[in-house]
């Protein structure tokens, strides 16, 4: 009852009768409080139009900014990103050699595509493309290497200092600085070396030092003695012999008063050091020193 007096009563539809029954209540004095102040209030100018235009005005702005683009257009150039990375990559990948090498103090064997065989000396690398084996069978190598090879297509052993080719074979190839030495063990080998060809049957070598074909002896094994653990050497300048002491067990060799220029024949072991010294400084009249991992060789006249 009181609701619809309060709806009337606000609208102004209440009867003289029902306004009169109104003001006796207890709510009609709360409810004309509420409209004595509320007519006292004031609502702030509002204008329409250039509230709009304002709203227009701030869309326009942080709009974000569109470019239309042919999706499959996109696609293609993502497309074709894409396969000239993966065609590169094969390309690139399949253009490495494989190379192995070994540390000083480290030897290493390697089997070939055709299952020839190499046993790498310390100090030593070889390198070849497994993808082009069967079209050509070549092996770079730098520093000293045993080969076995399997019959079949031509084999060539590239080097700074010159080409050894065979068919199959055994044999040995030493390339460092200023020394190189084939030795055939078994078949024939041809070496070119400053345009001239040397073919070598089993049980003959070729040596060049420092540029200049050498004399050189015919090989009394099967195999080069660094695979059994020795290093041989007859008539060999004393500094190329110290520099495979090196090699063998990663020291550092320094000499003092020594020339390195006398031709040295002996052998000295890969596995003991202290007997490996001896072989060398015995026979060259040499004293030596040990320091950890320093070595010096010194005439037996120096204090």
């Amino acid at each position: 009852m009181q609701e619809n007096y309060l709806a009337k009563w606000l609208s102004g539809e209440l009867s003289e009768q029902e306004l009169a029954e109104f003001k006796k209540s207890a709510e009609y004095a709360s409810y004309q409080k509420i409209i004595e102040a509320s007519s006292s209030l004031k609502a702030p100018e509002f204008d329409v139009d250039q509230a709009l235009s304002r709203l227009k005005e701030e869309r326009t702005g942080n709009a974000p900014k569109v470019v239309a683009l042919n999706p499959f257009k996109k696609f293609l150039r993502v497309a074709a990103v894409v396969a000239l990375l993966i065609t590169g990559s094969y390309f690139y990948v399949n253009s490495l050699d494989e190379s192995i090498s070994t540390q000083f103090a480290e030897r290493s064997e390697v089997i070939l595509p055709d299952n020839s065989e190499i046993i790498l000396n310390a100090g030593s690398k070889v390198s070849y493309s497994e993808k082009n084996w069967d079209k050509k069978r070549n092996i770079t190598l730098k520093g000293e290497a045993f080969f076995k090879v399997a019959k079949g297509k031509k084999f060539t052993v590239s080097t700074t200092h010159g080409t050894v080719a065979v068919l199959g074979t055994q044999f040995n190839v030493e390339n460092r600085e200023g020394f190189f030495e084939v030795t055939c063990f078994e078949g024939l080998v041809s070496v070119i070396f400053n345009g001239n060809e040397t073919k070598l049957p089993a049980g003959a070598s070729f040596l060049a030092i420092n540029g200049e074909v050498m004399a050189s002896s015919a090989p009394n094994t099967t195999q080069p003695s660094w695979v059994d653990n020795e290093s041989s050497f007859e008539r060999i300048p004393l500094g190329y012999v110290l520099g495979e002491l090196e090699r063998q067990y990663n020291i550092v060799v320094n000499t003092e008063n020594v020339d390195k220029n006398l031709l040295f024949t002996g052998t000295f072991s890969n596995t003991d050091l202290k007997m490996a010294l001896k072989s060398i400084s015995t026979p060259s009249r040499m004293n030596y020193k040990i320091e950890g991992d320093n070595v010096l060789f010194y005439a037996e006249k120096t204090p």
